[in-house]
This record gives C-alpha cells, sequence and structure tokens, in this order.
C-alpha cells in the first residue's frame, strides 16, 4: 500500500495493474486529493482506513476476491466508503449488479480523466454529506439523553401530531405541565419551531427505541 498522507479526502484505488494505479494516483493528486493503493481486495481489508471523507476506485478484474464481491462484502460492514468500478471487461448485467449494490458509477477501461474526476468528485461529495448526516444525528442523540422520561414522552407524542391537551389527558398531566415539558425538550434539543421537533424525531428514528435511550 502507499499513501500520500494528510489530505482532507482520499481515494482509495484498489487495482492489480501498478501502472494504473500509479497514474491514477498522480491523476487525483493533480486536483489536491489524497490517495492510498491497494494491489489486492486482502489489502485493502488488511489496511486501517482513515477517518476521512473519501471513496473507493475499484477495479472489477482483481486477483482473489473480485471487485464486485468485495463491493457487496463491503456493503454489510461499517464501511460507507462510496465505490467508482472500473472494468476492461464490462457488460450489461455486471453494471447492473454493481449499481443495484450501490456503486456511484461504473467506467468502460480506457476512460478518460475527467470522466473519473466527475465520478470520484460525486462520490466524495456523497460521502461528505453522509458523514454530515452522521454527525447531526449523534447530535441529536446526545440531546436526546439530556431529557427526562416525561420530557421524552411529551416529545415524542407531540411529533406525532398530539394536541397539548390530548397529551395531558393520556398522560394524567395537567396542560399546564405538558406544555412545560415540551418547552423543556425543545430548549433542550435545540429545536426553534414545532417543525423543528418533528424533524429530529423523524431523524433519531422510532420512538419505542428512543424511549429506551440511556
Amino acid at each position: 500500500m502507499t499513501d500520500t498522507a494528510t489530505e482532507t479526502a482520499i481515494v482509495h484505488i484498489i487495482d492489480d495493474d501498478e501502472s494504473l494505479r500509479a497514474a491514477l494516483a498522480r491523476l487525483f493528486r493533480s486536483v489536491g486529493l489524497g490517495t492510498r493503493t491497494y494491489a489486492s481486495a486482502r489489502e485493502f481489508l488488511a489496511s486501517a482506513l482513515p477517518d476521512l471523507p473519501g471513496c473507493i476506485v475499484l477495479d472489477v478484474r482483481l486477483p482473489g476476491v473480485n471487485g464486485l464481491d468485495l463491493q457487496e462484502q463491503l456493503a454489510k460492514t461499517d464501511s460507507h466508503l462510496p465505490v467508482v468500478l472500473v472494468t476492461g471487461h464490462g457488460d450489461i448485467p455486471m453494471t447492473v449488479r454493481a449499481m443495484k449494490a450501490g456503486a456511484v458509477d461504473f467506467l468502460p477501461k480506457p476512460f478518460r480523466d475527467q470522466d473519473m474526476l466527475d465520478a470520484v468528485a460525486a462520490a466524495i461529495d456523497r460521502d461528505r454529506k453522509r458523514r454530515a448526516a452522521a454527525t447531526d444525528i449523534e447530535g441529536l442523540r446526545t440531546a436526546y439523553a439530556t431529557l427526562s422520561p416525561r420530557e421524552r414522552q411529551v416529545m415524542l407524542m407531540v411529533a406525532r401530531g398530539s394536541m397539548n391537551k390530548q397529551v395531558a389527558a393520556e398522560l394524567g398531566l395537567s396542560e399546564v405541565t405538558v406544555k412545560i415539558h415540551r418547552g423543556a425538550a425543545m430548549r433542550k434539543m435545540g429545536a426553534r419551531t414545532y417543525a423543528d421537533l418533528v424533524r429530529m424525531a423523524g431523524l433519531l428514528g422510532d420512538g419505542e427505541d428512543l424511549q429506551q435511550t440511556p
């Protein structure tokens, strides 16, 4: 494996053709991207990946585990790096399989440099957005953990569309108390409006799971 170190986005190039790995690394470095190169799926899987946005440029025809099998294997793990597949022997069924497995693009060799740069840019943009969304959700979960059990109940019921008086009746509280809990939940969650609260509850997921959040 070779590594260009500290750039803010990393392209992981997996191809058994050393000359192509080197050419792609030069291409990506020319636009300010970092690169890591691997000669096989096994080498990639054995490597510790940096916690940085990026993507994988993956050759379909690899020794041992081929590119399509590696793509499907990665989809079942915690690796969320988007994949751009390349091949010199592509066909329609192969392309369909790759796209169904979530590939950003499928480029036949030889490809134009600009087509590769466009595909990688789209893949990195996808990964940046995924990472930002994951960070947002983690922040919401941290804020949700600060709510009291009653504030959580009120938040979830209100987010599902229940009026204050309906929440009060169901929980055996006064409407004033419900308003206090609702206000506290909104303040702790950083929700400025009711719509914000609904969006946050939707991002956090199923209400029963949230009730059990420590």
